[in-house]
Formats: structure tokens, sequence, C-alpha cells
């Protein structure tokens, strides 16, 4: 949805509330107009910002993006589709997206507000996707775990269970992002724990990125840039 040229500029000085809307599953979320840009947010926790979701960019910066083996890439929690659009306004690039996105309100405001300026292919699915992990046959180079209620994740993503689907569909090759924050004491401790105890069981050869305020778990740094 185009917003008037004024409203755009005036943006990048204060931020526009556009609209606020409610599900069974996120509650109350709010659209608003910032730095030219959409941004979902919900009480705590920004759930997209176009290309200024900073957490992924700084992270896609320290990839190898040449060295993806296909062109497959999973959004488990899509929001409004911020993963894609920086991909393609950051870094000019453009790959097959399957969106996982649980709540249909988000998918409509997506529809309504984002998905019009993504160029690339998107198959977007209404589905958990812990159901959508666990039945899947595809294998994908690159997926990134975005899945938020508020600013937690919810705990069946944390679970080995779950990871070990996460490495059945990933490509021997691809890379895993795996979104944590990593702000507060409490966030800094619950996401160390979970590293150490968990993730690292799965992936072996895990690291992480620290991206300011989110740490992004990789499944291992065969694709960071050297």
């Amino acid at each position: 949805m185009k917003q008037p040229i004024w409203k755009m500029i005036a943006s990048y000085f204060i931020d526009f509330p556009i609209e606020t809307v409610y599900s069974e599953i996120n509650e109350e979320m709010h659209i608003h107009l910032s730095r030219g840009r959409y941004q979902l947010c919900t009480e705590n926790a920004i759930y997209s910002f176009g290309d200024l979701y900073d957490n992924y960019t700084k992270s896609f910066r320290q990839l190898d993006l040449d060295r993806l083996p296909s062109q497959e890439i999973l959004i488990l929690g899509f929001g409004l589709g911020s993963i894609p659009l920086i991909l393609e306004k950051v870094f000019d690039r453009r790959y097959q997206f399957t969106g996982i996105e649980k709540d249909e309100t988000v998918i409509h405001l997506a529809n309504k507000y984002t998905l019009p300026e993504i160029k690339s292919s998107i198959e977007m699915i209404c589905t958990d996707a812990a159901s959508f992990v666990r039945q899947t046959t595809r294998q994908y180079a690159m997926i990134c775990m975005d899945v938020y209620l508020d600013d937690q994740v919810p705990e069946q993503f944390e679970n080995i269970q779950f990871l070990y689907q996460l490495q059945e569909i990933l490509h021997p090759k691809g890379v895993l992002l795996f979104n944590k924050l990593y702000r507060q004491e409490a966030d800094k401790i619950q996401t160390q724990s979970f590293f150490e105890l968990t993730f690292q069981h799965v992936f072996s050869e895990a690291t992480y990125l620290d991206v300011d305020g989110n740490w992004m778990l990789l499944n291992n740094g065969s694709l960071l840039k050297d």
C-alpha cells in the first residue's frame, strides 16, 4: 500500500501509526511507517521492518551468498517479508522463497503492505512452522528460523527433536540461521544455554554471529566469508 510522498519523507523524522490489528495468536499488533518502511511490532518486539531488520542484514553481510547450493530458501515466521526485502534491496538477490506464517492476520498485512514490492517467487503457506518442518520432503539451501510470539521463541521450537527435523530438511551444504534475542541479561543466559546445551548437541560444528542485541545461530561456519 502506497503512502503519500510527504508522509514517507516525514517518517524519517517521526513514526506514523498506520494500523492496529488483533489476532488470536499475536493479540495486538501495530503497523507503523518508520524511515520509509513498514514496521510490524507487538508491545515488546519488532516482527518486521523492511530492509532495516538489521539482525538479518548484518548476518547476510557475513555470508558468501554465492556459495548457496540452490535458490530454495525457507522462512519460518514470515512476518511482513523482511528477509526477501533485505536480499533484494540490499544484496540485489532473487531466490525462490517458501514463507511459513501461522497467523492469518499477519499474512493479510503482508499482502496489503509489502508483498507487492517483492519481485522474487514466494510460496506463502499458512500453517504452524513445526508441522511444516515435520511433514515437508523438500531440502533448502537456507533456512531462516524467525518464529516469535511477542519477544519469546515458543518452547516447541527449542527442543532437540525440532532441531533434528531442521537438520533433515537443510541441504548438506546449506545454512541455518536461528534468530535469538541477546539483549537483556535474562535473554543472554537463556540464549547461551540453548546454544551450548541444545543447539550444539544437534549441530556439532555450530557457531553464532553477534548482531547487536541478537545472536544468529548457524549450523556451521562453512558459508562465512574468510
